[in-house]
């Protein structure tokens, strides 16, 4: 890339005063197209370095205001044309506010800061719930190698765990006699 710079001719002048010039000699009514502003260019200071670089100055150009396209061709913009608009809802219109009118400066955003002279709070006691018992997931407790395979929670409640089993109607039995 740095052989590219240094064998660049240096009597070019900057890309945007280069197509500023071509769109005026060019002076098309309806604008000019890149292909158009390219050619006049070669023609007028010889090859161009890179023919991307023309292309996205013009996009620059345009996304800045400098340019307007239209049908596919560049043009100045039109001076006593209203300025482009952006994406969006448009913001609401300010009152107009007197001069003799003071106005205070925004509330600043977040929790306001802690005053360092304030005295210190009191901690809140700890209300404690009324079953009796500390919140969340009690602690799992170790079972020994020579225990039972049978749960403590179905000892200590008398059912065993998980979905009971589906309960059958008893049969009757039935003689056919002919």
């Amino acid at each position: 890339m740095a052989t590219e710079e240094v064998n660049k001719p240096q009597s070019l002048p900057p890309y945007p005063e280069l197509i500023l010039k071509a769109l005026e000699a060019l002076n098309e009514p309806g604008g000019s197209s890149k292909s158009a502003i390219s050619k006049y260019i070669e023609s007028t200071y010889g090859e161009l370095p890179d023919s991307t670089v023309l292309g996205n100055q013009l996009n620059k150009m345009k996304d800045s205001g400098e340019l307007v396209f239209s049908k596919n061709n560049f043009m100045k913009p039109d001076p006593s044309a209203p300025p482009k608009r952006g994406r969006g809802r448009p913001p609401k219109p300010k009152a107009p506010v007197s001069p003799s009118t003071v106005v205070s400066p925004p509330r600043p955003r977040g929790r306001p800061p802690k005053d360092p002279n304030a005295p210190p709070k009191s901690p809140k006691p700890k209300a404690t719930p009324g079953s009796g018992r500390p919140r969340g997931r009690p602690k799992k407790i170790p079972r020994s190698p020579g225990a039972a395979t049978v749960s403590t929670a179905a000892v200590s409640s008398g059912r065993p765990r998980g979905r009971p089993p589906k309960v059958k109607p008893q049969l009757t039995e039935v003689s056919v006699e002919t």
